[in-house]
């Protein structure tokens, strides 16, 4: 059957306009590849310009050196402690072992394993028997090392954590997995890291949110407020939930897991892990402020009137939780752009600010109770340096650049590594601190090797 000739135009048509959709999808896909070819262009451009600027950038060099000379003089935490802690070592122990014998580190690590208590806690640190000097009234022992004496602050959940990470990043340096096998009073360095999580699911595991408990202290630090036994569990001491000892455990399983030959023990670390991330975003992460909470009180919250926490953001454990996976892309930035902020509101030197705004007056007792003191907003490169190192990592390399240049000026400004500095720039603390030196190390590291990259 013909068609008529109205038919045959309206087909006509039809395909003419199939054809000219067909050339404007094609001219549109050919003009937004050429705008992604060029935008990528660019960036490839910018990004050398900016990997040429970093590995030019002697201030880089010359800071790293002198942390690396720092490593070669102990495993103590600074100039002003003769302890060797296991959250200092854990942020250090990466660019000790490239300055270090592997048997020295190995040693340090193996005495926190022998130290361990028969409940399977782990303690802070340790220092030789003759160096224990100041008026603890509960110090550790163990009769598997008597050379020793231990110690705990334990408003604190970081202690097992930070450990587990440790012998991680040992192994993964030294592939050394014999270390993993040495036995210390019937069990294994690999076994002892597994009962230190069963210690933790007993000792400070909250059933209700499925996160761990500290003391409330501020951020990650490890003093505590309404007493002056600031450091140890007590009657005063109020119960919180905290994003950073959570981030400490995230990471941590994910390390055991990786670690363990037991895909048994793997699978549970990694379910466990996963149950631990999908309870610090329902119940730390605020969505709408883009922040984690300060804290969830378990009791009573020990706030003053007048004052509203909520507004308080806490850069250190941000970082982590960075580290621990917990924050996408545009999280991130949002995260990075609230810090900085921060830090130009408050007059902080560098992005190393702990905290923003900060705890009253007399909120905390001793040194801790002016505000912008100590771990109460004072500027730490120990923490900076970590947030620094994540940007890095995670696609922020000009925003990293940009941050770590102030902490390198003044490191250079007073020759040398300081615990934490005032909000006007003054050292305070411990000098040669070896926490500051490791972050800010290993932040120096991750943007060298992402320059030689491009």
């Amino acid at each position: 059957m013909k068609k008529n000739k109205a038919q045959q135009r309206y087909q006509m048509k039809s395909v003419n306009r199939f054809a000219l959709y067909l050339c404007a999808e094609l001219i549109c896909i050919s003009v937004h590849c050429s705008y992604a070819q060029n935008t990528h262009t660019i960036k490839a451009k910018e990004d050398r310009a900016l990997a040429q600027q970093i590995l030019s950038d002697t201030s880089l060099s010359k800071v790293d050196a002198m942390g690396r000379e720092l490593f070669k003089k102990g495993f103590n935490t600074g100039g002003g402690y003769s302890q060797v802690w296991i959250r200092d070592l854990n942020t250090f122990i990466d660019i000790a072992m490239d300055v270090r014998d592997t048997k020295d580190i190995r040693g340090a690590l193996l005495v926190f394993f022998a130290m361990q208590q028969s409940n399977y806690e782990m303690i802070d640190g340790y220092v030789m028997k003759k160096d224990f000097t100041w008026g603890d009234n509960h110090p550790y022992h163990s009769p598997y090392d008597t050379a020793h004496v231990g110690f705990k602050n334990t408003v604190e959940t970081d202690q097992e954590t930070s450990l587990i990470q440790a012998v991680s990043k040992y192994i993964r340096k030294t592939k050394d997995l014999s270390l993993l096998s040495e036995v210390i009073a019937g069990k294994t360095v690999l076994q002892r890291m597994d009962l230190m999580i069963d210690y933790l699911m007993k000792e400070r595991f909250n059933k209700k949110y499925g996160l761990l408990w500290g003391a409330m202290t501020a951020d990650w630090g490890d003093v505590q407020p309404n007493t002056d036994n600031v450091v140890d569990i007590d009657s005063t001491t109020t119960p919180a939930i905290d994003i950073y000892d959570n981030a400490m455990m995230i990471i941590a399983l994910n390390d055991l897991a990786v670690m363990t030959t037991d895909k048994e023990q793997a699978a549970k670390c990694l379910h466990l892990g996963r149950k631990f991330y999908n309870n610090a975003r329902k119940y730390l992460w605020d969505t709408q402020k883009q922040k984690f909470i300060s804290h969830i009180y378990l009791d009573q919250s020990p706030i003053p009137g007048g004052f509203d926490e909520s507004k308080v953001y806490y850069h250190g454990g941000t970082a982590i939780a960075i580290e621990a996976g917990l924050l996408n892309k545009k999280e991130i930035a949002a995260s990075n752009r609230h810090m900085l902020e921060n830090v130009s509101l408050s007059g902080a030197p560098t992005i190393g600010l702990t905290i923003y705004p900060v705890y009253p007056l007399h909120f905390f007792h001793g040194s801790m109770s002016n505000p912008y003191t100590y771990q109460n907003g004072g500027d730490w490169p120990w923490f900076g340096g970590r947030m620094i190192q994540q940007l890095a990592l995670n696609g922020f390399s000009k925003e990293a650049y940009a941050e770590l240049k102030p902490i390198i000026n003044i490191i250079i400004r007073y020759n040398d590594f300081y615990e934490w500095y005032s909000v006007d720039g003054k050292p305070k603390g411990s000098n040669r601190f070896k926490g500051s030196a490791g972050a800010v190390c290993k932040a120096i590291e991750v943007l060298e090797a992402w320059a030689k990259q491009q």
